[in-house]
């Protein structure tokens, strides 16, 4: 081992490093015990839960009130750089507060950690802790694990610590905080380009594009010259095949198609690690083609069923048993794309809702999704250009979806390197960073 890193319990960290306790950089408090008593009272005070806590980021939409004496006010209430980390759930979940609510304090399965002086600067604490918890593993069994997993005040505060010199933690913390703002930046973008989907979508398919008059049908309002019309007018729908589960493999040349497959609002989710591959005998004709358009017909996830998504591979996705593959369309009076986006309209999912089977886990039937009836345009021309209308917005989101992984990825990959010091920040240009935010 080099003289400019030094072994550890936690690893091997360069030596102008500080190895300590958490107490050792930050006082630690636990918050007031909510209890039906602490309901009334005159001093009514909003307060944080565990469940306002997440990985640097604190949600505050659904805040609680209860009685706080002035004593309580006073060693509780919070301040400006507190670390908010979460006794019990998801252990060691940590946020920064920044004073977005005047006056709020903490109950008691949050811990305070509040910095001593210089040593460490409260926003690398955070992304300590994040490594530490969640990436690292650094503290699995030193939590008291009960019927419930919890971190008692004592353990959390003689948990170990790196600490670089001040002036490198700002910087690691400057790098990381800079990834984060890009990441909420793509998702801010998915959220208002999703928004904006749902909204062109209903205008379409009520209004049309050629500002014609609307008529008053059985499923609401359409073009006038729109027709209504049962989906099984058009189409067949295939079922997949079930493949035995003893040739289920991590990887292989074909991919099980299921429905973790779809996003919930349509499209094709490329499932990366939990891909399904199967190795066994395939039967004929279960192998899918590029731009088959298949159905969810298992909601595997709430708001799942109907689902549509494209085949985005020839010869390499099985049909299996819980999709339905659209086949014989006649595609002289139907649009294949205006199709996959009817799939998706919530008139047509609200529908396959009201007649699915099971309990638990809901079900339909090539049946059930053939009678479901819906406004066709009367030429392939409007219906192609309400498709690519809509398909506008989803390529921004796939586009936006696509980069907001990719930050994500690099983020992970920067809070473990900064973390143990495999890149110092002093090598790292943020030309890197600046080209993928």
């Amino acid at each position: 081992m080099s003289a400019e890193f030094q072994q550890t319990e936690i690893g091997e960290f360069p030596s102008a490093w500080e190895i300590n306790r958490v107490d050792s950089a930050f006082d630690i408090q636990q918050g007031k015990q909510v209890s039906k008593r602490n309901r009334d009272g005159e001093h009514q005070r909003p307060f944080l839960r565990t469940k306002n806590v997440f990985w640097n980021r604190l949600e505050l939409t659904d805040l609680d009130e209860m009685h706080f004496s002035e004593a309580e006010q006073t060693r509780l209430e919070l301040q400006v750089n507190d670390l908010l980390v979460c006794e019990g759930g998801s252990i060691g979940r940590t946020a920064l507060w920044n004073n977005e609510v005047d006056g709020c304090l903490y109950q008691n399965h949050l811990h305070r950690l509040r910095a001593k002086g210089d040593r460490a600067y409260p926003q690398f604490g955070v992304y300590w802790l994040w490594y530490a918890f969640d990436v690292a593993n650094l503290y699995f069994g030193r939590g008291n694990v009960t019927t419930i997993p919890n971190l008692s005040q004592s353990k959390l505060a003689e948990l170990p610590m790196a600490l670089p010199p001040l002036p490198e933690q700002k910087k690691i913390a400057h790098i990381l905080s800079t990834v984060q703002r890009a990441i909420e930046a793509q998702e801010q973008i998915i959220q208002t380009t999703t928004e904006l989907k749902k909204a062109l979508m209903h205008k379409l398919f009520t209004e049309g594009l050629r500002n014609e008059p609307q008529k008053q049908t059985e499923i609401g309002a359409v073009p006038e010259s729109w027709r209504v019309a049962e989906l099984g007018e058009f189409f067949q729908i295939k079922h997949g095949f079930a493949f035995d589960g003893q040739f289920f493999e991590p990887w292989g040349e074909y991919i099980l198609m299921t429905p973790g497959h779809f996003h919930e609002e349509g499209g094709f989710r490329d499932q990366g690690e939990k891909t399904k591959y199967f190795t066994g005998e395939i039967p004929k004709d279960y192998i899918l083609a590029k731009d088959d358009l298949v159905v969810a017909m298992t909601e595997q996830t709430s708001g799942l069923l109907g689902s549509a998504a494209f085949v985005p591979e020839d010869g390499r996705y099985l049909h299996n048993q819980r999709l339905g593959l659209i086949v014989d369309l006649d595609t002289k009076r139907l649009s294949k794309n205006f199709l996959f986006n009817v799939f998706n309209l919530p008139h047509l999912r609200i529908e396959v809702a009201k007649t699915s089977t099971g309990s638990k886990v809901k079900h339909t039937s090539p049946t059930k999704l053939r009678a479901v009836k819906v406004g066709i345009p009367p030429t392939l021309d409007e219906q192609e250009e309400i498709a690519t209308a809509i398909s506008t917005t989803e390529r921004k989101i796939g586009v936006a979806t696509k980069m907001k992984t990719q930050l994500q990825d690099l983020f992970r990959t920067l809070l473990h390197e900064l973390m143990t010091a495999t890149t110092r920040v002093d090598a790292l240009t943020f030309s890197a960073i600046a080209v993928n935010s």
